[in-house]
């Protein structure tokens, strides 16, 4: 019985399945009759397999799991070791720790929120892991842009800006261009009431060897708290995310 609306992919999670639980390799043949599959897309699914790396057939024509599951192994590591060190070291940073601090990363020209330290004033708004905002209002989705192409940006969105959530919010490429420049200079980008009129967030990136964003951290403020102390939160968010860039190993500062 199929478990999601796409058939073709229960089986192949079934066949991944059987050769990641069987104790030696597997032949087309062998899979297709203990999975009592059509021998017909049993072959059809190895081979898509096969032309993505995902799995590998030896001299014997037996299927093995391939190299590329190590590629989503490391993201999904990666993604879990920022969260501990974020959790982690946050702690050193007295400054930040009186503040609701955000790590998230980009989906999709979207910002999924992976873990928060929360503040003990209330801003009104719910900053949970899964929840989602477009990039190109929050803090952190800026930061993350400001090291993509704009041609890139485009290409997120389809060429059609999303609609700002106040009135606060920027509403198109050109601005948003603007707003991704001066994220260049400083690696700090700003929420200006963009998500929830009289919040504030300051925001930065934690980027790779190669200069992309693989994650983006968050400050929040109450609009006047902002004025006063933004400059000593900025110093110490960039601090934090360089901290963690060579915790994990992924970029080498002098």
């Amino acid at each position: 019985m199929s478990t999601t609306a796409v058939p073709a992919l229960d089986k192949t999670f079934q066949i991944l399945d059987l050769i990641t639980d069987s104790p030696q390799p597997l032949t087309a043949a062998h899979i297709a009759k203990q999975l009592e599959l059509p021998r017909s897309s049993t072959h059809n699914i190895l081979q898509s397999l096969l032309s993505k790396h995902v799995i590998y057939k030896d001299a014997d024509s037996r299927f093995h799991l391939g190299s590329y599951l190590m590629y989503w192994a490391g993201k999904y590591e990666q993604q879990q070791g920022v969260i501990q060190l974020f959790k982690d070291l946050i702690m050193q940073y007295p400054v930040l720790l009186q503040h609701t601090v955000t790590l998230s990363k980009l989906d999709l020209g979207e910002v999924v929120f992976l873990a928060c330290h929360e503040s003990p004033a209330p801003l009104g708004f719910t900053f949970r892991a899964g929840v989602r905002v477009p990039a190109v209002f929050s803090a952190t989705g800026k930061a993350m842009l400001s090291t993509l192409t704009m041609d890139a940006i485009h290409s997120l969105y389809e060429g059609v800006f999303p609609t700002p959530i106040t009135q606060n919010g920027v509403d198109n490429f050109d601005c948003l261009a603007t707003e991704l420049n001066d994220i260049h200079e400083s690696r700090i980008s700003l929420d200006d009431g963009q998500l929830r009129d009289g919040m504030y967030c300051l925001g930065t990136y934690i980027r790779n060897a190669s200069g992309i964003a693989i994650a983006g951290m968050a400050v929040s403020f109450l609009q006047g708290e902002y004025e006063i102390r933004r400059e000593e939160v900025s110093a110490v968010l960039i601090e934090l995310a360089e901290q963690i860039e060579q915790r994990l190993g992924l970029i080498t500062h002098s």
